[in-house]
């Protein structure tokens, strides 16, 4: 069945009519394949062809099979809504039995067309899995409740024998007391002949229960290998969760499996004991198999942070799958502990060496009747302090991986003797700072992304191709941003470029080795930064501020410059596409397409907004802001594309009140909007976009105190924000439109200068305290003539409420 379990990671990348198409749900649903894998794909379907009317009786053969599988199946299942299923596929697919040759020949092309997706996509298929895929958890329980019939016959089996010992005890008995008072030889020859039958019945029989007791054994081992297993896949795809891989982290099934297999050991063992004869060989395999049992069903059900800082609380969940079969009395204590990497590679003993002093770090394990799980939850824990190995060579701190270890001793119903049971964490990152938080995150991505399974802890490979790296980097960026819109090529292909510093390649980079120090060790050409700090960013970006936008296909994103002029450069004017910035830090920048002064064209990029500055003005009011971007590239009127993102305008409040808002302008618009509505009066000032509101309403009022008749612009290279009362009276007047935008000035503020005496000893308080949120307050019998100075000081005197 390797074919589905290629298939199965490549179906949760393929699209929904997709999936339809390959296994239509009217003829042969996607259950079929499923619970029939490992069959289907052993049957020779490529001989099948429409033409060949002969092959009619093999392909009936095939699809009787098919029909009575599944209604066993059906019979066997105890989940009515499963059962019910199966039962609809088979009666479904008797549609065929006219047709036969037809079903082989849709079988045999729903397996081209696998094994064509699969070569289609080379990179899903690849990257590290777990060697064994999750298989059905139906044929699972099917094996297990096959195991416990057969106890059953070797239950019925033992009472069998008994019954004939005793019909043997009997016929002995009653042999010697014919021998001492008759002497009919006819009598005594067919006694002896009933005993001696009797005796090999009883010994066939005892020979039976043998070979049973092993098969039972052999059954076990192989049912608790595969449980085994499933519990190592359930940690595997727990670890993958960190990059975005699916993860269902339901451990009931699991939890009835342990509990069955337990249950059947303790009836094995009985029955070995109740022979009467020992059996060391099945003796010893069933308690190797019992410890093993006992000591894999210690599950970290809720991993740790992976990335701890010190002094900070944390909690974790360690959940025991056989927490029904412990036995009563003591509590269950768990402890933890912090290991080193050098340590996880030998569990065998107790870690000696104490690399940190962990807090609250003892649970008791409890069981909660309501979910029918038994678990210890450390809820405050804390790492008070950790002790570093010696590093090699430039190795970071943030390099460093530790894990926490649980372990308990543990009594079981049933059993003589406690066990030691022990779990390890996923690896951790300890830090003492939060600006360590984004690389310590960048060591734990690349592992929980390239480690292999079953691997010495903690190991991972120095170099990985890039379709790996470029696989985790967009399952990261859909799971954090909690988007369906995944990077594509375009974007991948920038990626690449960025991370080998390879602007001018064109080719493919899939079998490219991309290493460690690349990813987050070596700064990027011509910046400050690491490649992984720089994604990190504007996936933070994206998740926090333009996620609905990203969802919606608004934003282009990873592109590089070369490409933007590329596909911008014959575009109309005001075409413009929103592109994460290539500079800086979690930043997006708008790329457009402008008018020169001798008529050609030139394409610009407005300074990037930063996490800050959408807090203060939205990506869609800013773009609703700057009138000459029109169009979306490639040719979307902007109005239409995000109209639902602008907010509505305000209404004008009661009280006399101007309600103010913000506006984007870009490069001298603010200066030249200002201008343009009021020759002598309105003031504009450019911004630094770094600076706050409250900021900007102090330096206009500086302004506005140094000249009340002229206008005084300032240059600006990129975007500022200009704070306008937007109240209709007020704004009708040429004179008393105010437009205030953020920068430093170049002379202090001096407030004692603008405010006369009179006005310093009738002023209720001496500051004013802005809100970005309230509006400015302009009295009922506020003038609209030229006598600016009494506006003016009529507007500071009345800016504090």
């Amino acid at each position: 069945m390797a074919q589905w379990m290629h298939m199965t990671q490549l179906i949760q990348y393929l699209p929904g009519p997709t999936v339809n198409d390959l296994y239509p749900s009217n003829s042969f649903p996607i259950e079929v394949r499923h619970f029939l894998a490992d069959w289907i794909e052993k049957q020779r379907w490529e001989d099948f062809v429409l033409e060949k009317v002969e092959q009619e009786g093999q392909a009936k053969i095939l699809l009787d099979q098919i029909i009575s599988m599944l209604q066993s199946m059906a019979q066997e299942n105890a989940n009515v809504v499963e059962k019910m299923k199966l039962l609809q596929i088979s009666r479904s697919m008797t549609i065929f039995q006219q047709q036969p040759l037809q079903f082989g020949v849709m079988v045999r092309d729903m397996l081209r067309k696998e094994m064509a997706l699969l070569r289609a996509h080379p990179t899903v298929v690849s990257s590290p899995q777990y060697p064994q895929c999750r298989e059905s958890s139906f044929s699972n329980m099917q094996d297990v409740d096959n195991l416990v019939f057969k106890v059953l016959e070797v239950q019925e089996l033992r009472q069998t024998i008994h019954q004939v010992q005793e019909e043997l005890n009997w016929e002995r008995q009653n042999y010697e007391s014919i021998g001492n008072g008759l002497d009919s030889s006819t009598e005594i020859q067919k006694l002896q002949t009933h005993i001696q039958q009797l005796e090999y019945k009883v010994k066939a029989m005892a020979t039976k229960r043998f070979q049973l007791l092993k098969e039972c054994v052999d059954c076990l081992d192989q049912c608790q290998t595969r449980l085994i297993s499933r519990l190592k896949v359930w940690m595997w795809e727990q670890h993958k969760a960190t990059i975005g891989h699916p993860f269902d982290d339901n451990l009931n099934v699991l939890q009835t499996w342990c509990e069955q297999l337990l249950g059947v050991n303790g009836k094995l063992r009985q029955e070995l004991m109740l022979i009467g004869e020992p059996i060391p060989e099945l003796q010893e395999r069933l308690g190797q198999l019992l410890q093993v049992l006992i000591q894999s069903s210690l599950v970290v059900d809720k991993q740790p942070p992976q990335v701890i800082k010190t002094q900070s609380k944390f909690s974790t969940t360690v959940r025991y799958l056989l927490g029904e079969k412990v036995a009563p009395g003591k509590p269950v204590v768990l402890k933890a502990q912090i290991i080193t990497e050098l340590q996880a590679r030998s569990l065998g003993n107790v870690p000696s060496d104490n690399v940190g002093e962990l807090i609250n770090n003892t649970a008791i394990l409890e069981h909660n009747t309501a979910s029918k799980s038994t678990c210890a939850t450390f809820r405050n824990m804390s790492i008070k302090k950790i002790k570093r190995a010696d590093r090699k060579g430039s190795e970071s701190v943030t390099e460093e991986k530790f894990a926490l270890l649980f372990s308990a001793e543990i009594s079981i119903t049933g059993c003589d003797t406690p066990y030691r049971i022990q779990m390890i964490s996923l690896p951790v990152v300890v830090i003492v700072h939060g600006s360590q938080d984004n690389n310590a995150l960048a060591t734990i991505i690349w592992d929980c992304a390239f480690s292999e399974p079953d691997r010495v802890p903690f190991v991972v490979p120095e170099r990985v191709p890039w379709r790996l790296m470029c696989s985790t980097l967009n399952s990261k960026f859909t799971s954090e941003v909690q988007t369906q819109h995944h990077l594509d090529q375009y974007n991948q292909h920038f990626l690449a470029q960025k991370i080998f510093d390879k602007p001018d390649f064109a080719d493919d980079f899939s079998n490219i080795m991309v290493s460690w120090a690349q990813f987050n060790k070596e700064v990027l050409p011509g910046r400050t930064f690491t490649f992984w700090q720089w994604f990190e960013g504007v996936m933070d970006l994206t998740k926090k501020h333009l996620k609905t936008y990203w969802s919606d296909g608004l934003i282009f994103g990873f592109i590089g410059k070369q490409h933007l002029h590329l596909i911008l450069k014959d575009r109309p004017n005001g075409t413009f596409l929103l592109r994460f910035s290539d500079s800086e830090i979690g930043g997006i920048t708008i790329a457009y397409v402008s008018a020169t002064e001798n008529g050609g064209q030139k394409i610009q990029n407005i300074q990037p907004f930063t996490k800050r500055d959408l807090e203060i003005r939205s990506l869609g009011d800013r773009i609703q802001d700057i009138n000459h971007i029109t169009f979306l590239y490639p040719d979307y009127p902007k109005h239409k594309a995000f109209h639902k993102y602008y907010t509505e305008p305000q209404h004008p409040p009661s009280g006399g009140y101007i309600p103010v808002s913000l506006q984007t302008k870009v490069g001298m618009d603010a200066g030249a909007a200002a201008l343009s509505e009021s020759p002598h009066n309105a003031v504009s000032y450019s911004m630094d976009p770094a600076l706050s509101v409250s900021n900007m309403v102090s330096h206009a009022g500086s302004a506005l105190s140094e000249s009340p008749h002229h206008a005084v612009p300032y240059s600006m290279d990129d975007t500022s924000v200009t704070l306008v009362p937007s109240m209709a009276p007020h704004a009708e007047s040429p004179h008393n439109a105010v437009s205030y935008s953020m920068h430093q000035f170049q002379q202090p503020f001096s407030p004692q200068e603008s405010i006369t005496q009179d006005q310093m000893e009738t002023t209720a308080s001496p500051g004013v305290d802005f809100n970005p949120n309230s509006p400015v307050v302009f009295p009922h019998d506020m003038g609209t003539g030229d006598n600016m100075d009494l506006v003016l000081d009529t507007l500071l005197k009345n800016l504090g409420p």
